[in-house]
Parts: structure tokens; sequence; C-alpha cells
């Protein structure tokens, strides 16, 4: 240092004198020596960085092979610590390593703003979405556990998948892929989810505005504004976002009926647009009873309403000649709002690492839909040939979900601790439908599909958890219990359509990690646990709802939950190359769709049910890649074996095959002030259940201009550039032999223009542990 002392801990790094690329970097040990080994012959220069001062550059040094060269003393020149704030200029990586977990870090992306949480999901490394269902994954085919803040959502099935299309990236800081998990997290053999809303963490005032728009085959606009005001004592944050926006959606099925030697097809093309406008708000406190207690509240919701005008148009032949069809025009009106309320309390009991954290948590979720069908029925002429049928579909939903939780950590030392904790959630779920067609201008409910399902569930949690570090290994021993009590009942025009159905269970759910910490740089990581994934709402809902004539979709209360046993053996390099291997069992598996179909009537009807078993072989690797000074990119690739084994009482199916995945990100440094940014994905053939899944391929672009002395930020950016995302599959089981495609709107231009306000620096305090702390490092923030 310029004052003569050892720079302990500074940052060395060995450049390429060429091209100033990076070469090595290491840390000064308590002398200031450091040192690199391997270096092959070139010419480089050193870069020295240290807290308090200057950078430093040496001179240039030329390598020969074999040659070791001492460097001179670097000085480092002291900067005057007396400053009263410190300009926060440092920039979080697109994607983070940690041991079992990727980190996707929304203010780093280009291409995440203007999107929704699904979107980014879907482009997210290791994330996968199941064909039909729109479920996500991580580990294998298993749906993945969604959490917000830590904390379930509660929805399931279409609730949380509009959810998730309702979310925008501008209220997200971080998502959590979490593929190994420990007792203390709900069981869930998929992985764990975890969306990180946003949370000032500086002191004063901030904030910032933004506004966007964007043109696919409609418009799409969004406004927003977040704030956050930090004090000593106690911290208010907030943000909303309005969006206004019309897409569209075609579906084209086919399908082939073979009944007393006379082929059918039943061709249908479906089309809709939507108009969506939706509120997203979060606003929240944390406050700081003490230096070791801090209570913290928060509300947040998307309230949304959707408009939908539908197209379906039903072709119906026999033996190759055109027989009929059948044009069906609707208007669908559809309002939902979910609402979150949560009260939290952190407490560090002891200075040995004693910590009480409480959680309670209110949820509701509440939906209204109103359609009216009208059926025209034609000659192959173009002629009608019968009155129009018009049809009312009537379905609200109510959802409340109560959830308390308290967990406990008591450290024996500082390498062993035990983890306990308990949580009691309570789910009520009220749904109509009412359906039936106009008759003498009324329109009359059909008795035989007409009914109220009232859906109640409480589950009891208990876990315990053991870790302990000895050496370069730490261990991670765990029991989660769970007792689950559900109670279904479905009341009918007719009382003799009335059904209820109650279900009792316990289950203990097991999960073991050992992390061997090999070096600085290699660390491994063996884990098992087994999880529970508990059907949605609407897959135990025995409703029949109306797609068209000849198609419906209907849920089954006899669903029982399928249990997953999760094995993963993972190595991180370096905190930047993860390769996973992983196998996973599944037994009384549900979640993807079958269809059963009546060749008479023609009539084809798609639910789900506990088809059978699920072995999954694969393994992953993702690493970063920085090429040279402006370019880095990301790189992921899944390779696995899906087997799917039906049941006996479900027939022989007995299928595997592969599934290859492969993303990649990557970024150009055009300027200091100037980025953009390329995505790119494919996804092998590949089985859904009983599901033949085509290839699928996409490629997003984007590029970022910083504006205002840094405070401005204007984005432009295209999803989807060759308009090839679409999900592409047939079915050939048992009597039905199906074809479809599904294609949403992807194709989508967009510019979204970002303004920061207020302090964009911390003062310069000395670091001190307080209860604000505490509850940051809780909430992962």
């Amino acid at each position: 240092m310029e004052d003569n002392t050892a720079a302990e801990a500074a940052t060395i790094v060995l450049l390429r004198a060429a091209d100033s690329s990076v070469v090595n970097s290491g840390l000064a040990d308590k002398t200031g020596a450091f040192s690199f080994s391997g270096i092959k012959p070139d010419t480089y220069l050193l870069l020295a960085t240290s807290i308090g001062s200057s950078k430093a550059y040496t001179a240039h040094y030329k390598v020969n092979e074999g040659q070791s060269i001492t460097v001179a003393n670097i000085i480092l020149k002291l900067i005057n610590s007396q400053l009263k704030q410190v300009d926060i200029i440092a920039r979080k990586p697109y994607i983070e390593v940690k041991p079992g977990k990727i980190i996707v870090n929304m203010q780093s992306s280009i291409l995440s703003e203007g999107n929704s949480a699904y979107d980014i999901l879907r482009q997210s490394p290791g994330v996968h979405v199941n064909s039909g269902s729109e479920m996500l994954s991580i580990v294998g085919r298993q749906p993945a556990l969604i959490t917000i803040d830590g904390k379930p959502t509660g929805l399931t099935g279409d609730d949380l998948t509009n959810l998730l299309r309702s979310m925008q990236s501008s209220t997200i800081e971080q998502i959590e892929m979490i593929s190994s998990t420990s007792a203390k997290y709900d069981a869930s053999g998929g992985g764990i989810i975890n969306i990180i809303l946003k949370k000032g963490k500086n002191i004063g005032a901030n904030g910032s505005v933004v506004i966007g728009g964007g043109y696919g085959k409609y418009y799409k606009s969004r406004a927003g504004i977040s704030f956050n005001n930090r004090g000593a004592k106690i911290n208010i944050f907030g943000n909303y976002t309005f969006d206004n926006n019309k897409t569209d959606r075609t579906i084209t099925t086919n399908r082939n009926i073979n009944y007393n030697d006379v082929l059918s097809n039943y061709d249908v093309k479906y089309y809709n647009t939507q108009k969506t406008q939706a509120h997203n708000f979060i606003l929240g406190a944390d406050y700081s009873i003490s230096k070791t207690q801090t209570i913290g509240i928060q509300a947040n919701g998307i309230i949304k309403n959707d408009s939908f005008d539908k197209d379906n148009n039903l072709r119906i032949t026999n033996q190759g000649q055109l027989d009929s069809v059948i044009i069906a025009k609707s208007n669908l009106d559809r309002g939902s709002s979910y609402l979150n309320y949560n009260v939290n309390y952190n407490a560090a009991l002891s200075k040995a690492g004693d910590n009480l954290s409480a959680d309670f948590n209110y949820s509701t979720y509440n939906r209204h839909s109103n359609e009216f069908i009208t059926n025209n029925f034609y000659t192959p002429e173009g002629q009608t040939y019968r009155d129009p049928l018009l049809l009312e579909n009537l379905s609200p939903s109510n959802i409340h979900i109560w959830t308390s939780k308290i967990d406990f950590i008591h450290p024996f030392s500082k390498t062993e601790r035990l983890e306990a904790g308990v949580k009691y959630t309570h789910t009520e779920s009220n749904n109509n439908l009412i359906f039936g067609a106009k008759l003498n201008n009324t329109y009359q409910a059909d008795p035989t599909v007409s009914n109220r399902f009232i859906y109640t569930e409480r589950i009891s949690y208990g876990y315990l958890n053991y870790i302990n570090k000895v050496g370069k290994f730490e261990f991670t021993a765990g029991l989660r219990a769970e007792k689950t009590s559900t109670n279904s009942n479905t009341v009918a025009i007719t009382t003799l359509n009335n059904a209820e159905n109650s279900n009792d269970y316990f289950n203990l759910f097991p999960q073991g990690q050992i992390n061997y910490q090999a070096n600085n740089k290699n660390t491994f990581n063996l884990s098992y646990n087994k999880g529970i994934h508990r059907p949605a709402y609407e897959d135990i809902n025995p409703f029949l709802y109306y797609t068209d004539l000849y198609d419906y979709r209907s849920g089954n209360p006899h669903l029982k939950p399928e249990y997953t046993h999760a094995f993963q053996l993972t190595h991180t390099y370096n905190q930047s190359l993860l390769t996973t291997l992983y196998y996973n069992l599944t037994n009384d598996a549900y979640d993807f769709p079958v269809y059963s179909q009546n060749d008479s009537s023609k009539v084809n009807v798609m639910s789900n049910k506990n088809f059978g078993r699920i072995k999954a072989f694969g393994a992953s690797v993702y690493t970063p890649v920085r090429f040279n000074s402006w370019w880095s990119g990301n790189f992921y690739l899944d390779a696995s074996l899906q087997r799917y084994k039906a049941y006996a009482i479900n027939g022989t199916f007995n299928k595997a095959m592969q599934d290859i995945i492969f993303n990649t990100t990557q970024t150009f440094t055009i300027s200091s002030t100037i980025s953009a940014e390329v995505f790119g994905k494919y996804e092998s053939p590949t089985i859904y259940g009983i599901n033949q899944i085509k290839q699928s391929y996409l490629m997003n672009a984007g590029i970022s201009k910083q504006l205002f002395n840094k405070r401005g930020n204007i984005k432009l950016s295209i999803n989807d550039i060759f308009n090839t995302d679409r999900e592409r599959y047939h079915v050939l089981y048992q009597n039905v032999d199906l074809t479809g495609v599904n294609k949403r709107e992807s194709r989508i231009a967009r510019i979204n223009f970002t303004y920061r306000f207020g302090k964009s620096t911390v003062k310069s305090v000395p670091k001190r542990q307080t209860g604000s702390d505490d509850e940051q490092r809780r909430t992962g923030n």
C-alpha cells in the first residue's frame, strides 16, 4: 500500500496484454504476496485492487516457456476514507451459481424487461415447461413448488399459471431455482422456484418509474412506479404496475375415430383474442424493534380483467367426405384478484446464533367467468341445417388460504446446529358451474353438468433438520412430517348427483445431504429427498368444462397425490461450472393429460388420473464463458431419459424416450453505456406421458442504452424472432388418435424506459448486526 503496509486480500487479476482479457485472478495473502502457475507463453500485465484504494496496473511482462518471473512491488494509492457516501456501481451477473441453486438477477437482463414471470422462467437455465399442463419443473419432470419471498402461493394449475403470467419483471429482484432442498421447506420432489420481490436496500428515499410498449399482432403497454424509504429503524417500500395488452392464441386439433368400419375425422381450428388489464402492487414495511428484533408487514396482489373473443371451427368428415361444419362464437368476460397479506417476526435470541422467526399469511383468490356461446350448424354446401344452439357457461371461484409458521434455529457450536419448525395451512375452495342452453329466451342450467364444488384442505407440518460441519464435509439430515385432511363436497341441482369424499393421510419425508468442499474451487453435493405433489384444485373438481360440443375437460375427485424420490449428485467448480447427475422415481404420476373417448358419440374428455410410474435419469451442465472483454455467454444443457409405465388398470403403456434441452444467453458490451443480449433455446422431440412432443426452438434478442448519467435506461427487445415458439404433440393411446398444435402470440417487439430517482448511494457507516439485516437474509434479499 501507499503507507508501506501489506495489502492483505487485495484482488490480483492477470490480464493478457493483447486484448486485456482476464486469464486468472486471486487474492494476496497477509504479507501481500501472490502467485500464478501454469501460465502459457504470452505477454501479460497485472491489475491490483483493494477496498479503500485506487486500481493499479503493472508494466507488460513477457513469459517464456518454463520461465518464472518476479514482479516488482505494486503500490496501491489510498482513497480518502472520510467520504460521506460511496456510489454503488457494482452490478450482479445475470446468472449466479451456488451449490444446489441457480439465481437469476432481473436487473442484469435486457430480455426480461417487459415480460412476465412465466415468460422469464421459460427461458431460465434448468427450467422446463411441461407440455399441455404448462407446469414448471427444474429437476426431471416433476412440477416445482412455486414460492414468492419464500412463501407458497397456495395456487395450483391454471390459477397459478395465470398468476405468473400477470406478474411483471419490474416487480422482481431475483428468481432462485433450488434443486436440492432441506426438510425446512415444503416437501417438493421437483425442487423449488422462489420469486424474490423487489425491496430497496439503500438508505434514504429512492425509487424508479417505468413505461413501455410493444407490438406483435396486437398492442402491449405498461407503466409502473416503485419506491423505498429506508431509515435507521423502519423501511417502507412498494410498487405498482399497470398493464394493458391484447394477445391472440390459436389451437388446432385433429382427431381420427374408427367406429363400425367408418373412419371419421374431427378437425378443430380454435382462435381467440384476449384483452387484459392488470394492476400489480406491493406495499410493505419492516420495523427494527431493537438491534435483534424485526417485525414486518406486507400486502401484495394482482387485480386483473380479461375479455376473450373466441372462434371455434369444427369440420366433421366421414370416409374422407365432408359431413358438416359447426362454428361456435363466444364472448368470455373474466375477472380475477389475488390478494396476499403477511405479518412476519424475526428475533436473534442470543449472540451464539439462536434465532426465532414467525410468519402469518392470508391469501384470497376470487374469479368470475361469464361466457355466452352461439353454435351454428352448416351442411357441406354452407346451408344451415338446424337452429343455432345458445349456451351459457358461468364458473365463479373463491379460494381462501390461511398459513402460520414458526421456525427455530439453535447452534450447538460454530459448525453444528439444529433447525426445527411447525406449520399449519388451511385452504377453502368454493366453485360453481352453471352450464345450460337457452330455451324460450331463458338460459336453463343443465342438471347433469351444473353443480357446486366445495373443497377443504388442512395440512399440519413439523420438521427437524440437523446440520454439522466436520472438516471439509457438511452433513444435513432432516425429517418432515405432514398430516393432511381433505373434504370435497359436490352439491348438484338434483340431490341424486350429490357426492362427498373425505381423505386423511400421514407422510414422513426424509431428506439428507452431504456437502464436500474439496478446495476453494471444487464442491461436491450428494442429496436425497422424498417429495409430494398434490393435485391442482381444478384437477379434483368433477366439473365437466365445455370446450366444444365434442370436447370437454373434467376433474377427478379421486385423484391422489404423486410421490417422488429424488437423488442428485452435483459438482460446482469455481462457483460457475455446475454439473449435475440426477435420478427421479415418481409413483402415482398424474401431472399430464389423458383422454377418454366415446367412439359412438365421438365425445372426447380430457382429465387426469394416477396413471402409473415415471423414471427419469439425467445429467445437466451449466457454465458461463467469457470469450473476451466485450463478449460473454451462459450455456445450459440437460440430457435425460424419461420412462413412463402405466399401472395395469390403465393399459400396457410402457415407453421411454430421450429429452435434450439446450439454452444459451450471449451478452455483448458495445460501449460503457450500450449492451446487447441474445437468447436461444432448443428442445428435442420427447414424450410427456401419453403425449409425443415434437421439437421446439426460439430466439430472442435485445439491446440496452443507459441515459442521464446512468439513472435512465432504455431497452429494445424482440421475443421469438422467427415466430417458431409453439407446442406440437401427437397422442396414440388406446382408441385415441389425436394431433394438436398450440400457438400463442410470441413474436413481440418491446421498448421500455426506466428512470431511477432519489438516492442511489449508501452512507459510509460502520457495519453492525441489525434486525433489518436479519430480515434481509431471512427473505433471501
